[in-house]
């Protein structure tokens, strides 16, 4: 398995147009071989005395942070979607931001790739 994270800070205010953005772009990356997309709006995110996820994307008092991961069968197929997604060929309306336009001030998102080192489950 492999792990795309973000973070962001969206306008509270947005919460539905980012719902809609993401249902509509989030079907990309599973067309490209994810095996799960998902997007969590936070509702107890508090404020830490050195760092936060609050500070760590510039959060306002009008802003909400969200945390999404995307789960990837492996690396291998996470480089293979992303090359496809970043290709000059690459034309797909569900991420055009003439069609799907971000809700959020995306400079401010923070991401990266991860790959497990322990996983525990209850199954």
């Amino acid at each position: 398995m492999y792990i795309d994270g973000f973070v962001m800070a969206v306008p509270t205010a947005n919460k539905d147009k980012f719902i809609a953005h993401a249902q509509k772009g989030d079907s990309v990356f599973i067309d490209f071989g994810a095996t799960r997309v998902l997007e969590c709006w936070g509702d107890d995110v508090p404020d830490g005395k050195l760092t936060d996820f609050r500070k760590a994307v510039q959060a306002t008092d009008d802003e909400t942070v969200v945390f999404s991961w995307i789960e990837w069968p492996d690396k291998a197929t996470r480089d293979a979607g992303m090359a496809k997604m970043m290709s000059e060929d690459f034309n797909d309306e569900r991420m055009d931001p003439a069609t799907n336009p971000m809700p959020f001030d995306g400079k401010r998102m923070i991401f990266g790739g991860f790959a497990p080192v322990t996983e525990l489950t209850g199954e």
